[in-house]
């Protein structure tokens, strides 16, 4: 793994850097544990791992909405962090300026944040790559035991939910039983609480039904993009 550069815009401290094997290089993008700012409602050190249980998540519901993401111990020149393969896009095409054709894709964008428990979706953590495929990323800030849920996609507010969506949403919880493979793997990432809260998440969302909007606190992030 070399080190190409830092991304300046956020709190917490991200690289790009280029990883080979095999002949092969290949970007990512890497937030080292050491270079995560303290928060008062997360704890410390614990944003890149929360990274990686995303993606876990997004692959158990079969949705392929994280790209590829490991948390990367040996060799690692910024020490122990998230690494996750880096998605080709342009940075001025983000949510706000989606076509009725990428929007398609929302119910299941805002079903996954509902399930992590999203506390930082902003328009920029929504890409397409060069094939329109999308993609999400920066999930630093999510499953937190409370309700901490912000983001910019409140389109689907109160709605139903569509039935595949919800068939993979109880495919999932299933995986997540104590002694159940998804548990297994997600156990190294988050603690026992909050892998039952997300199991709460999920059983709410079988209900059928998207949450609506809180009206007790602030539920979008800051800055929106």
């Amino acid at each position: 793994m070399q080190i190409q550069g830092r991304f300046i815009y956020g709190l917490n401290y991200t690289f790009m850097v280029t990883c080979s094997y095999k002949r092969q290089s290949y970007k990512a993008s890497c937030k080292p544990l050491q270079g995560e700012f303290s928060l008062w409602n997360f704890p410390v050190q614990t944003l890149a791992k929360r990274e990686v249980a995303a993606y876990l998540i997004s692959e158990c519901l079969g949705w392929d909405l994280v790209p590829p993401t490991v948390l990367r111990i040996e060799d690692a020149p910024l020490g122990p962090g998230s690494l996750q393969f880096f998605i080709e896009h342009d940075p001025d095409h983000h949510y706000f300026k989606f076509s009725s054709t990428e929007k398609k894709k929302l119910p299941q964008v805002a079903l996954f944040d509902s399930l992590t428990n999203n506390a930082d979706r902003k328009a920029g953590h929504l890409l397409t790559d060069p094939d329109g495929e999308l993609w999400l990323i920066d999930h630093g800030l999510s499953f937190h035991e409370d309700d901490k849920h912000r983001t910019v996609i409140w389109d689907h507010a109160g709605q139903s939910i569509l039935k595949d969506l919800l068939a993979d949403t109880k495919r999932m919880r299933s995986s997540l039983s104590e002694g159940d493979h998804m548990y297994k793997a997600i156990e190294q990432y988050l603690t026992e609480r909050e892998i039952k809260a997300t199991q709460e998440r999920a059983k709410k969302l079988l209900t059928g039904r998207f949450p609506s909007t809180p009206e007790d606190r602030r539920v979008y992030p800051w800055p929106l993009v």
